[in-house]
């Protein structure tokens, strides 16, 4: 079975930007990788300097309205997998799946049933699944992905950034997920906050499993729309991203 992250934080943390950076650690080792881009605004193929226009969102919609025709014996778990697979993005050191937006009204809970059945199958041919998710945590409620191992809050420097991941850990219980573990990471960290960042996620119990610096490259590549997946060894963000892999046993 993969060893599940899931990657998650309030918008303009940099999430995608971590989950680009774990993804480029596990690349360069021996892992079997699926990078899962769960957020509906889809931002992970541009860091990670792939492109795709298929989405899940696509396959949900097109189950919805095939369902019905279908014939009674037909056997729909194959057909949703056929078309997962068809969207399955191949890559050097990695696959992607995207999820998209799914359009439309009505109740998506039938196709994400199926869907939560072959995303077990899948999860099986890799060693680790890694998710992008969306800002909240409505994607854990579906329970699409399961027995999460890994948890990672991405939060910036604030005190407000730290008490969100505090909000976060405590619903995560609330809703009775299947996580085994909770961290978090500070990102865009400066002399200046280090050390406050430590002792405020000390004193509100937080598992802060890393402090990744302002990086002047990854400032750069954002502004100019460049790719992070290919960020050299002397940046201070890939650099610290090795030790956070580390600490989650990558």
């Amino acid at each position: 079975m993969a060893k599940i992250i899931a990657v998650t934080g309030k918008g303009g943390t940099g999430k995608t930007a971590i989950t680009t950076l774990l993804i480029r650690h596990l690349t360069r080792g021996s892992k079997i990788v699926l990078a899962v881009d769960a957020d509906p605004d889809t931002n992970l193929p541009e860091t990670l300097g792939c492109e795709t226009n298929r989405s899940v969102g696509d396959i949900k919609e097109f189950m919805q309205e095939e369902r019905d025709k279908l014939p009674p014996d037909s056997n729909k778990e194959t057909i949703l997998k056929s078309k997962l697979y068809e969207i399955l993005e191949e890559m050097p050191g990695y696959d992607l799946v995207v999820m998209g937006r799914p359009e439309g009204s009505g109740c998506y809970c039938y196709i994400n049933n199926l869907l939560r059945g072959i995303m077990d199958k899948l999860v099986n041919n890799y060693d680790v699944l890694i998710i992008d998710t969306e800002a909240g945590l409505e994607h854990f409620s579906r329970k699409i992905f399961r027995n999460v191992d890994d948890l990672v809050v991405v939060t910036d420097g604030s005190r407000r950034g730290l008490r969100t991941a505090e909000r976060i850990r405590d619903l995560v219980g609330e809703l009775e997920t299947d996580v085994s573990s909770i961290s978090v990471i500070a990102n865009k960290v400066t002399d200046a906050n280090r050390l406050v960042i430590a002792e405020t996620a000390k004193e509100l119990g937080l598992e802060l499993i890393g402090m990744i610096p302002a990086d002047e490259m990854i400032s750069e590549r954002d502004l100019a729309g460049e790719p992070l997946f290919d960020l050299p060894e002397e940046s201070v963000a890939v650099q610290e991203i090795k030790k956070i892999a580390e600490k989650l046993g990558l």
